[in-house]
């Protein structure tokens, strides 16, 4: 269960809550922070690291260090890229900048979370993740960057393979080493593969918290868009920081309360199916189990906090009386910003500043393209129903 938002909505606060509440219920949780700027230990009022430890009965935390799992993970890697910056005249510590490869550290972060995912030994696993940007790399990155390396690799391995003592002598630069592309391959094909199917799968789901204000909701509902055209699920939006009745009762709060509540309809109907939870604003912050404990019932009073709440569309090839199809769920995106195109047996999707490249079907792969139509935020493809003769792809 992944926890994102915009920064300073509360979704450190929501994610421990909601590990404090899973706990209490029977469920062997642990909560971990994936954002570089940690607060999960400030919220739990302890000294957390790497290794989880106890922090409520059937609890544990940890605090993911990205800089250590980037050494475990793409230790080697790295050092060649060193490597190379130093044979090029560049100083130690700018050479060490470099060579932290855009994505390194979101992807690394999420290698450690999967390894306890994947250690059996809790029944939930609760990510607070870092404010919604970062947090979207996340989860988008293990397909982009298996896709990308992917191609690279086979191209630098023959380069370096069939001439490696000719290459040497004719680039002033250091090549890779055996062992260096042995941990490429690991990464790229068993690491990122797995993680790709950790992320889409149906148990696996992101929570959005958001805020009654109008750039919060502006940016939570494209981050939606984004997550769906990756496929990653969404089951349940947080309305977090919501003014009591005791307080909307008060002259000073009326319009505030009003306005509230529209942004809450708004949230209601532009997020549907999902369900929309609400969390109050308390009288002071919401720090250690106890207090955490109680905005976490509060929270879950109609629903269990580890439960998959709703689930999403999902990515559909078929037939019908036109032809063939591809639906792919777009929540609410505009037809302006998206951009639908085939390149050989790829279909490329682009809505807004996010693009994705989906692997066709071999059937379908040879079939012309008759149009696409964005429709209730479901975006439709459609293919002709015969192949293209002489074709071959």
């Amino acid at each position: 269960m992944l926890y994102t938002g915009k920064g300073g909505v509360g979704k450190t606060t929501t994610a421990a809550a909601t590990a404090v509440c899973a706990a209490e219920r029977g469920r062997r949780t642990l909560v971990v922070s994936a954002d570089a700027a940690h607060s999960l230990g400030d919220v739990f009022e302890k000294r957390l690291g790497p290794d989880p430890i106890d922090v409520a009965p059937g609890l544990e935390a940890s605090e993911v260090d990205p800089r250590v799992e980037m050494l475990h993970h793409w230790g080697r890697i790295r050092d060649y890229l060193v490597e190379m910056f130093h044979y090029q005249g560049i100083e130690d510590v700018v050479a060490e900048e470099l060579a932290q490869l855009p994505g390194a550290e979101e992807i690394t972060t999420l290698l450690a979370v999967e390894k306890l995912a994947a250690s059996g030994r809790y029944d939930l696993l609760i990510v607070d993740c870092a404010p919604t940007d970062s947090a979207l790399r996340l989860a988008t990155l293990p397909e982009v960057a298996h896709r990308a390396l992917r191609l690279l690799l086979p191209m630098l391995r023959a380069i370096t393979t069939v001439g490696t003592p000719v290459a040497q002598k004719m680039v002033s630069i250091p090549l890779p080493r055996a062992e260096v592309f042995r941990d490429a391959e690991t990464l790229i094909y068993a690491k990122l593969k797995t993680l790709h199917k950790r992320i889409t799968d149906p148990q696996t789901s992101v929570r959005i918290v958001v805020t009654p204000e109008r750039m919060v909701i502006d940016e939570a509902l494209r981050a939606y868009t984004d997550l769906a055209l990756f496929e990653v699920p969404c089951d349940a939006v947080v309305m977090n920081r919501l003014l009591p009745e005791a307080a909307a009762r008060e002259d000073f709060f009326k319009h505030w309360s009003r306005l509230q509540e529209e942004r809450c309809r708004e949230v209601e109907e532009r997020f549907a199916p999902l369900p929309v939870l609400r969390g109050a604003l308390l009288a002071d912050q919401v720090t250690g189990c106890e207090r955490l404990a109680e905005f976490g019932r509060a929270l879950f009073a109609r629903c269990e906090p580890g439960d998959v709440l709703s689930k999403s569309p999902q990515l559909r090839f078929g037939r019908d009386e036109q032809g063939y199809f591809a639906r792919i769920p777009l929540p609410n995106a505009s037809a302006d910003d998206l951009d639908v195109v085939v390149v050989d047996a790829d279909l490329i999707v682009t809505a807004g500043a996010r693009r994705r490249r989906l692997s066709l079907p071999r059937r379908l792969a040879r079939h012309r393209v008759l149009g696409a139509k964005l429709d209730a935020g479901m975006l439709t493809v459609h293919f002709a129903a015969k192949a293209r003769r002489g074709v071959d792809r």
